[in-house]
């Protein structure tokens, strides 16, 4: 029986990827957006775009324009001022459902996972507002993160890093929680021979998905010197769906939200002695990079 899902996301190029695989291979009954990668209005609108490729009626609800407490931060270096630099956006008339993502991530029900690709805030609103909500969903299936170095400072990934206060509400709700951090994404990268494997599927989201990744290799050669991506968001699509091909460590998660020098971290509790704290979370820490590529491809071939 195929996965009822909720994808919460800041799209962002690796969010639209795993949007487009989130519809092959779960059941996504909507979609939540949040300021990340850009703005809450030009997260929205990239949400929608994802659906008229898609060629999908999954609703879209507007959720938080800011974190918690802190002053929002995107990611405009790496997707553009608008999230999606150097992609065509063709013109369509969809519009969002709601402004309401809080109210809708709180009907999920105990058969529903919720897939969070960007800041936590929307997630842990909704705990804030109903803390059996956490106990009632089946699960979280989350993109942020590391057990190791970071991406926005030497310890703290971006998505944690734009809201550690909601990262922290989450990660002590008692939620079951799979994590997929960069750690893990780090080991799922694209390089030229996926966009040649890509474009020789002649698919539609093939041809979109060649545009995202082209700007990211664009972007990445520029500040890393190699024309290579890693995928973070699908990580967390691919966890849920295929989970076969991770493998996962049972570990204690911590945010830290007030450290000057490591704010945002996520500590993960890795010892080998009895201290290790109780776990809270399936950190994945490997990835089967042939299976994942396969899957890409698979999802992007409709």
């Amino acid at each position: 029986m195929t996965i009822k899902a909720i994808i919460d996301c800041d799209p962002g190029h690796d969010d639209m990827i795993a949007i487009f695989l989130a519809h092959q291979f779960l059941n996504v009954i909507g979609i939540t957006t949040v300021s990340g990668n850009a703005p809450l209005e030009s997260t929205t609108a990239n949400a929608l775009l994802a659906t008229s490729v898609l060629q999908v009626d999954t609703p879209v609800h507007a959720g938080a324009s800011k974190p918690l407490s802190a002053k929002a931060v995107h990611a405009q270096g790496i997707h553009g001022t608008d999230g999606l630099g150097g992609v065509h956006r063709a013109d369509h008339d969809r519009v969002a459902t709601s402004q309401d993502a809080i109210s809708f991530l709180l009907e999920g029900g105990e058969d529903v996972w919720i897939v969070p690709l960007g800041p936590l805030t929307n997630i842990a609103q909704a705990v804030n507002a109903d803390p059996e909500w956490a106990k009632r969903i089946a699960g979280i299936s989350l993109m942020g993160g590391s057990t190791t170095i970071g991406n926005i400072t030497p310890v703290a990934e971006f998505n944690v890093y734009a809201d550690p206060e909601a990262a922290d509400v989450v990660f002590r709700s008692g939620v079951p929680i799979t994590m997929c951090g960069l750690n893990l994404t780090h080991q799922f990268t694209t390089d030229e021979s996926t966009l040649q494997a890509i474009n020789d599927l002649n698919s539609t989201l093939g041809d979109f998905s060649i545009q995202s990744l082209t700007y990211l290799h664009d972007r990445l050669e520029e500040l890393t010197g190699t024309r290579r991506a890693p995928l973070h968001d699908p990580c967390a699509v691919l966890a849920l769906s295929h989970p076969e091909i991770f493998n996962f460590e049972e570990l204690s998660v911590s945010v830290e939200t007030k450290g000057s020098l490591t704010r945002g971290m996520t500590v993960v509790d890795q010892r080998t002695t009895r201290r290790r704290a109780p776990p809270n979370a399936q950190v994945a820490q490997s990835i089967d990079a042939t299976k994942a590529h396969e899957l890409l491809l698979e999802g992007l071939s409709r």
